[in-house]
């Protein structure tokens, strides 16, 4: 279901995902899509795909809207048409990332039995902090449901119109079943 519903959201965004990329080749002239390996469901590798919005280690003007809007994700619809991602899930990490925040034991394992998602619990609290985000992702996976999905994308889906840190406003607790 969750691969029908990102082929049509591609269909419906494909005017704006052009656009976003062609402005971000543009004012780069560098490649607009990022691909990176990231560690998903049972801690299998794949490819996540985002737009470009960094230069040489800096995030870019066009990049810092981008960014705030949460548009650098549209191409992540890709990801879940694959299978690779679901539209709510923990944020997929690099191997580097696992290993910086000491996740990569068996004690951790669970983070990686569900797939990673577009947005998710940890995304709209929008700290940067490993004991929130694990908090977060733990509570997700330990309470899912189609109603705590909607929830998440129903605050994920103001990002772009009013940015991430007002909707971190909006959010007075996490969503819960």
């Amino acid at each position: 279901m969750q691969q029908f519903l990102a082929a049509i959201f591609v269909l419906l965004l494909s005017p704006v995902m052009l656009l976003t990329l062609f402005f971000v080749w543009i004012w780069d002239f560098k490649t607009p899509v990022f691909i990176q390996e990231r560690i998903g469901l049972n801690k299998e590798p794949f490819f996540v795909y985002k737009v470009r919005t960094m230069h040489q280690g800096k995030i870019t003007g066009i990049g810092r809207v981008l960014r705030k809007t949460g548009l650098d994700e549209l191409p992540q619809l890709f990801n879940i048409m694959k299978g690779e991602m679901n539209f709510v899930g923990p944020r997929p990490l690099t191997h580097a990332d696992i290993v910086r925040l000491k996740w990569d034991d068996a004690s951790h394992e669970k983070r990686w039995s569900v797939k990673p998602g577009i947005s998710g619990m940890a995304q709209l609290v929008n700290v940067c902090d490993a004991n929130v985000s694990w908090q977060c992702d733990m509570e997700y996976i330990d309470t899912r449901s189609a109603k705590t999905d909607l929830t998440i994308l129903w605050k994920s889906f103001l990002v772009p119109f009013i940015g991430k840190k007002h909707t971190k406003q909006l959010i007075h607790k996490k969503p819960t079943t």
